[in-house]
């Protein structure tokens, strides 16, 4: 794990200046994924060079885990609160989607927040010269457990190729603290672990991602990864039509 971590590290060194970025912005949750995923940031650009960005949506029961990541690492730190941009947001649209006498769904109400903090990353990145760290990991990956266009999206995918375990012994190897490191996941949105709301814990989906070891769970696991095949690949019309670029 101690020669995956320099590489990691030496990757994120060299797509920042390849980028000619000047550092790295990134959503601090309180949760393990966006820590880890800092503290190896911080180990390629310095930690002057991070910038944490905390997004409550109104009240967020966590926030002090998000203020002491940002803290325990030594980066500079925002809060922004999109309330009032999703209030906007589903007000707008409920009144957009009413005129078709069709009601907001409860996905939708989902989703949006990780758009707008998505929205909000790039509006700093783009403003500092900075790229936006994704914190997503291989399990969310492969059952779709993201949003599109929400917390799926950004510049570089540190932990996309670790499961959800791999990033618990990387956040551990890194010296992070075991409290926040094994801290119960979820998404800070619905009330409910991801476990509960997946239906399957980590556990048995990584031992099938590493192992195919098949769990009690596996069938619903095969349709969370089925279902969410879209979110994974562009779906892109193929014209057969060259260009120069293929060339090179």
């Amino acid at each position: 794990m101690e020669n995956k971590i320099s590489q990691i590290v030496d990757w994120i060194k060299g797509y920042v200046k390849i980028a000619n970025a000047k550092g790295v912005v990134i959503g601090m949750s309180g949760g393990k994924d966006s820590l880890v995923c800092a503290k190896l940031c911080c180990q390629a650009v310095g930690k002057e060079n991070v910038f944490g960005v905390i997004m409550p949506n109104g009240e967020m029961k966590d926030i002090s885990d998000a203020k002491n990541t940002c803290e325990l690492l030594g980066i500079e730190y925002t809060v922004i609160n999109i309330g009032d941009m999703f209030d906007y947001v589903i007000e707008n649209t409920k009144n957009a989607v009413a005129s078709k006498n069709v009601e907001l769904s409860s996905i939708s109400i989902q989703n949006t927040p990780p758009r707008l903090r998505m929205t909000v990353l790039y509006s700093i990145a783009g403003s500092l010269n900075y790229l936006v760290a994704n914190t997503s990991n291989l399990s969310e990956k492969m059952v779709g457990y993201t949003t599109k266009w929400g917390d799926n999206v950004g510049d570089f995918y540190p932990l996309a190729n670790f499961t959800k375990t791999e990033v618990c012994e990387i956040g551990l190897k890194l010296g992070l603290p075991d409290y926040l490191v094994n801290k119960i996941p979820s998404d800070g949105l619905s009330g409910v672990s991801d476990e509960q709301k997946l239906g399957y814990s980590y556990a048995e989906l990584d031992d099938f991602i590493r192992n195919g070891q098949k769990g009690e769970n596996f069938e619903k696991i095969l349709k969370h990864h089925k279902t969410s095949s879209h979110k994974r690949t562009s779906i892109i019309f193929d014209s057969n039509q060259k260009n120069h670029f293929e060339q090179l």
